[in-house]
């Protein structure tokens, strides 16, 4: 197969409109042959997932809600994973009329990190805050973001140590928001220990994408990036997440452009989609596109977009990011999803200058939840929902298509609620506040219980684990 092709053979344009226009009565025996194969933990193919786009039954719908959670459990368990986002450069030569960052925003101050700025970004993400995992953002630019540039950044993230009572904070996997890159270029990022790579394709709709994008930038290329999870699968790195930004186009298209992403990775490499990430349109400085675009989602339609999801492609982990609002998170949290960010700046530099948080002109977006760290872990608790802080399955080889087989069959559950209880205590220990720490204890001992009655022959070991934390130690995994 030749990866590098310029035919788009798994966007259809004409075959996804087909299957939303032949699928928009689906009788309720469909919906829950559906919901039995998607709780099986089995792809959807588009005709299923068209069923769901279209089911006007609310009754079934609250079902779906909460046969999504129900999946995500199953799949993940009970935890959700944070990180932070660490933005490097906001240069770019790409001129996307919806963001921020485009190289024509006259507005925009422009800035890049240097080497020593940058550890100053991690010592406080790490040593202050309490990540563990940190997804690094680049514009596109030869100068600002080569690939001489990006190597060089994970290197400095992965050098940072900062000591603590306890021994010394670090960050333990960085994943990667670039350009598309060339196969060679991505076997030096593997090498380098990136995690996950993303992409957001941004529009799966060919015509839509070249009205954004324009014909004389590097983001142009439409086919190039569409195929760039293939070279990423091709170059060996493990993980690869897949997006759009919904806002630029029909919904009910887009979410069909990711189910069949995900079956055409699964298809040519046995491998879906690590993660699927779907932010929508939110205001940016001198970006009047935000609110001229006739393609606005409603909060109702991101919820069915995050269960649908969760149905069409149960495998996969889900995020929500600092984009929406405190409110609106909560309730995603309650619909499938796996990650999402807490303490988040995208002003350049501004983990370690706070005042750059409160000037727009130097973000690419304005976020609408800026919750602490502590504070979402304390709200995530507060609803049942344990913190993970885990980076055990990368060092472990649990990954790519190893990993694929353990989620679909449920196994990987249990690792993930194991190191789930294990890094919550540890960051409990290391920087929680009191308060954080009286909501969450009860849940700690909680899921303590839990695997006493589910996995007992994994208890002993957990216990020792545990009091080797308390103790002191750190960095203990399954």
């Amino acid at each position: 197969m030749n990866i590098l092709t310029r035919n788009r053979t798994f966007i259809d344009p004409q075959t996804i409109w087909e299957a939303l226009q032949t699928h928009q009565n689906p009788s309720r025996s469909q919906i829950e042959e559906i919901i039995a194969k998607s709780s099986a933990i089995e792809t959807l193919t588009l005709q299923e997932t068209a069923c769901l786009i279209h089911l006007q039954d609310e009754d079934l719908w609250e079902e779906i809600f909460r046969v999504a959670l129900q999946i995500k459990k199953k799949v993940y368990d009970n935890r959700i994973v944070t990180f932070a986002p660490l933005y490097i450069t906001n240069y770019c030569l790409n001129d996307c009329i919806y963001c921020g960052f485009r190289k024509t925003n006259s507005q925009i101050k422009r800035k890049a990190l240097s080497r020593e700025e940058i550890q100053q970004e991690v010592e406080v993400l790490a040593g202050a805050i309490g990540h563990k995992r940190l997804t690094i953002v680049f514009g596109e630019h030869p100068r600002y973001a080569s690939l001489d540039r990006l190597l060089e950044t994970l290197e400095t993230i992965y050098s940072v140590k900062v000591k603590t009572k306890y021994g010394s904070a670090s960050i333990r996997r960085v994943n990667v928001n670039c350009a598309p890159l060339d196969v060679e270029a991505l076997k030096l990022l593997k090498q380098a220990g990136i995690g996950t790579y993303q992409v957001f394709q941004e529009t799966y709709h060919p015509e839509r994408y070249q009205e954004l994008h324009g014909l004389h930038t590097p983001k142009s290329d439409d086919a190039w990036r569409l195929y760039c999870m293939h070279r990423a699968l091709e170059a060996g790195v493990d993980d690869v997440g897949i997006g759009v930004l919904f806002g630029l186009y029909d919904w009910r298209f887009e979410l069909l452009g990711l189910v069949s992403h995900a079956r055409e990775l699964e298809a040519a490499f046995g491998i879906g989609p690590h993660t699927v990430s779907f932010p929508r349109l939110e205001p940016a400085v001198n970006t009047p596109f935000v609110d001229q675009t006739p393609y606005k989602i409603s909060d109702q339609e991101l919820k069915k977009i995050i269960a649908i999801l969760r149905l069409a492609i149960p495998y996969t982990g889900m995020i929500i990011t600092a984009r929406e609002n405190k409110a609106f998170r909560d309730q995603a949290i309650q619909l499938g999803i796996t990650q999402t960010d807490a303490s988040s700046n995208i002003g350049i530099g501004g983990y370690s200058k706070k005042s750059l948080s409160q000037q727009p002109e130097v973000q690419q977006f304005l976020l609408g939840d800026t919750r602490t760290l502590d504070e979402l872990v304390r709200d995530l608790a507060q609803q049942g929902f344990i913190t993970s802080f885990c980076t055990a399955g990368y060092r472990c080889g649990r990954t790519g298509d190893r990993i694929m087989g353990l989620l679909k069959c449920g196994k990987e559950a249990l690792f993930c609620k194991l190191n789930a209880i294990l890094t919550f205590k540890e960051w409990l220990d290391d920087f929680a506040s009191e308060q954080t720490k009286a909501v969450a204890q009860p849940l700690l001992e909680k899921e303590m219980q839990e695997v006493q009655q589910k996995y007992p022959p994994w208890a002993p070991r957990l216990q020792e684990y545990f009091q080797r934390i308390s103790s002191g130690e750190r960095d203990l995994y399954f």
